[in-house]
């Protein structure tokens, strides 16, 4: 099979894509602007890409292509529905990030909680050394047992963050559509009013954006932490620096975007200089050992598709 990868770079420089090879032959695009993405899906039959946009613009001019692989578990960038009625297949890679997720969450959250930004400044700008005291306490930092963590979005990762932050002593409540033995289900309102922490593992889609509101983090105690490691959209940004501004939560943690990258007129322009703000250029789901997953991932579906095998499909 004629196999195009459209946007390599996002995967990493550093990982091999020669797995690739054993299902078909492979052309590997760094990066494709909207124009490339037309050229270079015009004859080929699988579609590789992570956040590369798929839709009626540009499908249209893909006469040869039957599968499209997206290197990520989300698949808003591509319009399924389309693909759908064009009898085009579409696939995702499940759980190849859960474990680098929830180590870049809980990096987050503990990062912020022990104010660990100020006090390494402190040390780097040297006034510890010049302070003459061995030792500095201020600002206070607390410890996470006896601390409620709230989480939105009780999927695979949510599921690991929950058990982590278990395992540090704090108590998880969790909103999720559908109850789940063994966790306390509460309202997004209950979720925003009693937690310390809270972290969005969430898809975004119609009832997810813009789910994190004003009114939602107008609801959140003075000193709470957010960390959406989720999607940017499913957050009111702009509500979220305003209230960074105001000092009316404790601080955020954010590794994803509405436009990725933001640009000069994002709202976290305006606090990214915060101690109590950290941002991520959207990677906490790319170790290097998940990035390995989902790279044989993305050949199992094509081995799949091969032999008319239904793996990981999200048009059916």
């Amino acid at each position: 099979m004629k196999i195009t990868v459209l946007d390599s770079d996002a995967l990493g420089r550093d990982l091999s894509l020669e797995p690739l090879n054993s299902v078909g032959d492979v052309t590997v695009y760094n990066y494709s602007t909207p124009d490339e993405v037309i050229e270079r899906i015009a004859d080929c039959e699988v579609a590789i890409l992570n956040k590369i946009k798929l839709n009626e613009s540009n499908l249209g001019y893909a006469k040869n292509l039957k599968l499209i692989c997206i290197a990520a578990t989300g698949f808003d960038n591509v319009d399924v529905s389309y693909c759908r009625q064009h009898g085009i297949a579409v696939c995702n890679v499940v759980g190849y990030s859960t474990n680098s997720v929830a180590l870049i969450t809980m990096s987050l959250a503990l990062s912020l909680v022990s104010r660990m930004r100020e006090y390494n400044d402190y040390v780097i700008s040297g006034e510890y050394t010049k302070s003459g005291i061995p030792n500095r306490l201020e600002p206070a930092f607390h410890e996470l047992d006896g601390m409620t963590w709230g989480i939105v979005g009780l999927g695979n990762i949510g599921k690991k963050v929950a058990n982590i932050a278990s395992a540090m002593g704090c108590k998880v409540i969790a909103n999720k559509r559908t109850p789940i033995d063994g966790y306390d289900i509460v309202s997004i309102d209950e979720i925003m009013e009693r937690s310390d922490i809270i972290s969005l593992h969430t898809p975004l889609n119609d009832g997810t954006k813009g789910l994190i509101s004003a009114e939602k983090i107008a609801k959140m105690t003075k000193n709470a932490i957010l960390i959406n490691v989720a999607r940017g959209a499913v957050c009111d940004e702009k509500a979220l620096a305003d209230a960074i501004k105001n000092d009316m939560i404790g601080g955020i943690g954010v590794d994803v975007y509405s436009t990725e990258p933001f640009g000069e007129d994002h709202p976290f322009n305006e606090i990214k200089n915060y101690k109590n703000v950290l941002l991520t250029p959207h990677n906490a789901w790319g170790a290097y050992e998940a990035r390995e997953r989902l790279l044989l991932g993305i050949v199992e579906n094509i081995k799949a598709f091969q032999k008319g095998e239904k793996r990981c499909r999200v048009d059916l």
